[in-house]
């Protein structure tokens, strides 16, 4: 099944797409989609090339399925809404195109590549090179992509196995048990 992974980022998108054959990974191809070359207050620019980006990406290399990160809460609001619209672009693009769109947080991906999730940036793209057995070590947005795109290939199955058995429902109270909230 081939992968493509998206490190979605306003200025720098990553990517990264896999083969993966039952435990087996082979890399394909891997870049960063970059809109720095427009104006910064050019918002609805940059998306539209991250649209196209993320398409011609998805056309070239025809994968079966994508993995997207999931974004946290930056210190700065108007830094997550920007971010959020960056990856709404680059999911709707994904969508677009029919692909299934599967979303992993960075934990999720680190604990998967690394094995823990306060990984630095630097042992997810030697873990990427490790996995991959690349001669040498892709760009960090690309390395993340190919995380991302990795995580999926070990994990996603088992996901969807789990969706179907049992349907998943909304909590509708709120639990406050070892200091997590439910």
């Amino acid at each position: 099944m081939r992968i493509l992974g998206i490190d979605p980022g306003l200025q720098t998108t990553g990517f990264g797409v896999i083969e993966a054959q039952g435990q087996a990974l082979r890399y394909v191809a891997s870049g960063t989609i970059r809109t720095t070359a427009l104006a910064l207050g050019d918002l609805p620019g940059r998306l539209k090339l991250l649209f196209d980006g993320i398409g011609e990406v998805a056309q070239r290399y025809q994968p079966a399925a994508a993995a997207v990160e999931i974004i946290f809460v930056n210190v700065n609001p108007q830094s997550t809404l920007l971010l959020g619209q960056a990856r709404g672009a680059c999911i709707t693009a994904l969508v677009a195109r029919e692909l299934p769109v599967a979303e992993y947080t960075a934990l999720q991906m680190k604990k998967a590549v690394v094995g823990h999730g306060r990984a630095a940036k630097t042992q997810v793209q030697e873990m990427v090179r490790r996995l991959l057995q690349l001669p040498g070590l892709p760009g960090p947005d690309a390395a993340d992509a190919l995380g991302l795109a990795i995580t999926h290939a070990h994990a996603g199955a088992a996901m969807a196995r789990l969706g179907n058995a049992a349907t998943l429902q909304r909590r509708q109270h709120a639990m406050f048990k070892g200091g997590r909230s439910y």
